[in-house]
């Protein structure tokens, strides 16, 4: 395939452009020239501000166009219309996050989000869904069915996360497996977590553009994939401490102490509340049209392996994740 990909040089899109080459597809990539290229030297760039200019883009047909970076319904209105005519899908990453409420499951065919503002450009933990639905709704306004693909991946994982909330589990192990020391374990060891590695997200965008396929898609591992105790004992095997001390506090007890679930403890969310469901997304459709997930002794390991790679100055956890010292407070908490 001939493929244009937004963005293309972090984490989905680099994944994205790698897994294309290696099929041997031809790729193109467009975006602002800001992030470290390490991709692929057959891979054609081309720079621009997607929300300024897209001049770049004014020549050239592709069979598909991977969309990985629309956050705002202005920008993937503009490209489909400046690209109109010159493509024969349109794949557009979205995510679960669009629904209207995650407080039970949803399918792809539930409600999506609005904002009292559609017009808002300001991305943030409130209105980062809504606009992914105002998004898809911009798509399908320029796009006809039969040339929209729209992937909503839950939470994705895996080597070159930017975001440090999954890598933060076999990193905070791989300590543990140093100094011997407890480490907080949030919840229910028997929480549900759902996931996707970034790899399977890949290949089933590229796998769904040669099929044909279009439509809306929940891409995500199924429900049930692990536990918050499986996700832990798998980050302990990974980091070589496999009698690691996890000390277990209960969702109430942080709540009271205000630890901020998903960021001082990624991937925990109480179980009651807005985002009861954000984990229990149903895969039916994916996993019929070809989704594959792979083990997740194989995402931790080569998540460990990567975060390891990197350099001393870009290991720190700056975004998720807790400083040992707070650490430290909550579980002397649960000791008393």
């Amino acid at each position: 395939m001939n493929l244009l990909i937004i963005g293309g040089t972090q984490f989905v899109g680099r994944h994205l452009v790698e897994a294309a080459c290696r099929r041997g597809d031809r790729v193109t990539v467009f975006n602002r020239g800001r992030t470290a290229d390490e991709l692929p030297p057959q891979v054609e760039r081309r720079r621009g501000d997607r929300r300024a200019d897209l001049s770049a883009l004014a020549e050239g047909e592709w069979d598909a166009v991977i969309d990985c970076c629309g956050y705002l319904p202005s920008e993937v209105g503009d490209l489909a219309d400046a690209l109109a005519g010159r493509f024969g899908c349109y794949a557009f990453i979205s995510s679960v996050s669009a629904y209207a409420s995650t407080r039970t499951p949803n399918d792809e065919d539930a409600p999506l989000g609005t904002l009292d503002d559609p017009h808002t450009e300001v991305v943030d933990g409130r209105t980062y869904g809504p606009l992914k639905a105002l998004c898809e709704a911009a798509l399908a306004r320029r796009v006809p069915a039969a040339q929209r693909l729209v992937i909503r991946p839950g939470l994705v994982v895996g080597p070159h996360d930017p975001t440090q909330r999954f890598t933060w589990w076999p990193a905070r192990l791989a300590r543990a497996a140093e100094d011997g020391q407890p480490v907080l374990a949030p919840g229910d060891p028997q929480r549900p977590l759902q996931f996707v590695d970034a790899r399977d997200l890949a290949d089933f965008v590229l796998l769904a553009l040669d099929r044909g396929i279009r439509g809306a898609f929940n891409v995500i591992s199924p429900p049930a994939f692990t536990t918050m105790g499986g996700l832990l004992a798998a980050c302990a095997q990974a980091a070589g401490a496999p009698a690691a001390k996890l000390q277990w506090i209960d969702e109430h007890t942080l709540l009271r102490a205000d630890a901020k679930p998903w960021t001082d403890l990624p991937l925990w969310l109480p179980a009651e509340g807005e985002y009861a469901a954000f984990m229990d997304v149903p895969t039916d459709r994916a996993q019929a049209a070809g989704l594959r997930i792979r083990p997740l002794a194989e995402t931790v390991a080569d998540t460990l392996a990567w975060w390891r790679s990197l350099p001393p100055e870009r290991q720190a956890f700056t975004k998720a994740g807790l400083p040992p010292s707070r650490e430290a407070v909550l579980l002397a908490l649960a000791r008393d």
